[in-house]
């Protein structure tokens, strides 16, 4: 590959590396953020954040297990996924984001034929998946250690109070969703779910107070999407709600023509944005990183169209294809350091997994 610089080994720890339905953390990885030397993942099966720290030049280990059930109110505690597919860091805080999507079931092909049918009309939502939520993040001033806490002291100012928050539930789902309902682009992609190109949240960054939610799907006559919000403390504590722009409406759209691609991630350089795109539906095919340059320019007032050769297509990355059908899906990239890109992969490929415990994840020199 061509802007390929190197391999960056993630080693887990087997004590936490199993899920509760027996998959490997390493084998459903759908984001990742670098803080100082630590790297934050999740597996898109739990209701957990796995920290990674440096161990040596093109390594991280010492892994480090967080219960989200620790720091936020799941409305459905431990019994169902979050689907985490975003990670950003902003302000002292860790924010993360579940998929927001329904799902459909998967034919067993151990089954009988009129089973495998019956399954794949099974559709069903979980309420931890419309999770948008901040934890406070906390480094030790001596060890340079992030760690997470429910509610601590601001270390910037000692008269504030950080606190773990959510965006505010409304019966199984919250107050975006409600918002997106009356939507005449998003509002009938509600029902479909997100591997049907139906309404998908993948990708997280959050620059300066302003919210930048990546939509994986839908994706419209090949335009992706991306949800930009401003949040603010709800009156009871622990939650969050939507801050209503000078129109009233609580959220802009930002339309951008990547070649019919989705949205699998978002990271902040600077004033770009990178996005890692990908197909919206569950299938093999190209996946890519582009930039939307000054993005973050405060001068870019209302939403935004913005065509095909007002992003620049930095690379490819490789992705399952014959023989590996189905695996090295693209799920999540960090700005690793100020000249590499690094890019985790769901469901790698055998060839990426060269220890019980290990997995390799690709650096790219932008």
């Amino acid at each position: 590959m061509k802007h390929l610089a190197f391999h960056l080994e993630l080693q887990f720890n087997s004590t936490h590396s199993i899920t509760a339905t027996g998959k490997h953390v390493r084998d459903g990885l759908s984001t990742v953020l670098r803080t100082g030397d630590y790297l934050w993942l999740s597996c898109d099966e739990q209701t957990t954040l796995e920290r990674l720290k440096k161990t040596g030049e093109h390594s991280f280990g010492e892994h480090v297990h967080f219960d989200l059930t620790q720091y936020l109110d799941l409305p459905d505690g431990t019994n169902s996924e979050i689907d985490i597919e975003g990670l950003s860091e902003c302000d002292g805080y860790l924010w993360l984001v579940g998929s927001h999507s329904l799902k459909r079931k998967k034919p067993r092909k151990e089954d009988s034929v009129e089973k495998q049918i019956k399954r794949l009309a099974q559709v069903k939502g979980e309420s931890n998946r419309y999770l948008l939520a901040r934890i406070p993040l906390v480094q030790d001033a001596t060890t340079g250690e992030y760690t997470l806490c429910k509610k601590c002291s601001d270390p910037e100012d000692s008269d504030k109070t950080l606190r773990a928050a959510q965006l505010m539930s409304s019966g199984k789902t919250n107050q975006l969703m409600d918002a997106i309902e009356k939507d005449p682009h998003l509002a009938h992609f509600l029902p479909i779910p997100g591997k049907d190109n139906g309404f998908d949240i993948e990708g997280l960054s959050i620059h300066q107070g302003r919210v930048f939610v990546g939509l994986r799907g839908p994706v419209l006559r090949g335009w992706a999407i991306i949800l930009e919000l401003q949040l603010e403390d709800a009156e009871e504590k622990g939650y969050l709600q939507l801050k209503a722009n000078e129109d009233g409406t609580l959220y802009k759209k930002h339309f951008l023509h990547l070649g019919g691609q989705g949205i699998r991630e978002l990271r902040t350089k600077g004033d770009d944005l990178y996005i890692l795109a990908g197909p919206s539906m569950d299938l093999d095919g190209t996946i890519a990183v582009f930039r939307w340059p000054d993005a973050m320019n405060k001068t870019r007032k209302g939403e935004q169209m913005v065509h095909r050769k007002e992003v620049e297509h930095l690379f490819d990355v490789p992705h399952g294809s014959g023989p590996t059908s189905g695996k090295d899906k693209a799920e999540g990239l960090a700005v690793l350091d100020d000249e590499h890109l690094l890019v985790v992969f769901d469901s790698p490929a055998d060839n990426r997994k060269p220890d019980e415990h290990v997995v390799l994840a690709d650096v790219y020199k932008v």
